[in-house]
């Protein structure tokens, strides 16, 4: 392994001189520090990264909090984890992920530790409970998903409201004026999670302004659970004809289900998800949806903190507003439903 001594003779200058241009604690002559950066790369060394933490008091890592939840679709937060993560290392950062679920004991741990300079947190809740020590440590953080009460804070995420009323808008001007929401697991209303209440906000606020009529049902996803859901709806409201899907475990089991009841879609029956559109176009129907932007959501996150270390970042909400793709799940509503 090359040590820093090995760089300093390579570059011709002392230990301190090569110590100074990696901390940047002292300014040096640019001739100089472009000699000693050209022996760092052509000789491969990489700054321990204990001492270089001792040397500058950062740790140049960004603490990931992501709660892997068994009624969460972990694929999405791995997608956003993999953009901060690969976005992290182009300024520098690694990332340390922490997956349990221990709220404000996490953030207690991260700011007491100086285990990392700043944090962006995932699964965000309306009163989450780890807001009140963000607001009460110095350390930058970023949230993906939006609190209630955003003052203070800087907050990342797909505007879900938005999203609910557009897929609203366009199984109106299909002309569908009953539909169903299938939603999250119970759980994550019941946490208050930001990302389903907002969507739900949405869908109620837009149909009840266009005049429709909407039924809301949390499901655990899977078959057997989609068959009593699917059933319930129907009972409650036959001359339902458009759906909105709001669950990526559902997603098949809702389309398997329509077929073995002969309601062809989109003939019979329309339906509109909110997924990743991998999801959407692999489904056995290819769906029309409201994509999720993990990667950009993940990007901006970083670039809002990235910012903050380097002293230029404020805090600020950034919605990305959705896009709606038509493919083949949705299309006008039939004249007579069954």
């Amino acid at each position: 392994m090359v040590t820093l001594a090995e760089v300093a003779q390579h570059a011709g200058v002392s230990a301190s001189t090569v110590s100074y241009v990696l901390s940047g604690k002292r300014s040096i002559s640019a001739t100089t520090r472009q000699r000693v950066e050209q022996s760092i790369r052509e000789l491969g060394y990489h700054p321990n990264a204990g001492a270089r933490a001792l040397a500058s008091s950062r740790s140049n890592i960004i603490a990931l909090m992501i709660p892997l939840r068994t009624d969460m679709y972990v694929p999405v937060m791995m997608e956003i984890a993999i953009a901060v993560a690969t976005t992290a290392r182009t300024h520098g950062y690694d990332v340390l992920l922490l997956t349990g679920e221990e709220g404000p004991d996490a953030v207690r741990r991260v700011t007491g530790s100086g285990l990392a300079d700043a944090m962006i947190l995932m699964d965000v809740q309306l009163d989450d409970e780890r807001l009140p020590l963000l607001r009460g440590t110095d350390q930058p953080s970023v949230l993906i998903g939006l609190p209630a009460d955003t003052a203070g804070l800087t907050c990342v995420d797909l505007d879900f409201k938005a999203t609910g009323a557009l897929c609203v808008e366009h199984l109106a001007m299909l002309g569908h004026r009953d539909i169903a929401v299938i939603g999250e697991a119970p759980a994550v209303y019941e946490r208050h999670t930001g990302f389903a209440e907002r969507t739900l906000d949405g869908l109620r606020a837009r149909s009840q302004e266009l005049g429709m009529r909407l039924l809301h049902r949390p499901c655990e996803g899977g078959y057997d659970a989609m068959a009593v859901t699917l059933a319930r709806i129907f009972d409650e409201r036959p001359s339902t004809t458009g759906f909105v899907v709001q669950n990526e475990s559902a997603v098949e089991p809702l389309l398997a289900l329509l077929r073995q009841q002969g309601r062809a879609v989109p003939e019979d029956v329309s339906v509109v998800a909110i997924c990743p559109d991998q999801v959407a176009t692999q489904a056995s129907v290819r769906l029309t949806s409201v994509s999720i932007p993990a990667q950009e959501m993940g990007r901006h996150a970083v670039e809002q903190l990235a910012a903050k270390l380097d002293g230029r970042g404020s805090d600020e909400v950034v919605l990305i507003a959705p896009e709606l793709t038509v493919r083949a799940s949705t299309g006008p509503a039939p004249t007579a439903t069954h």
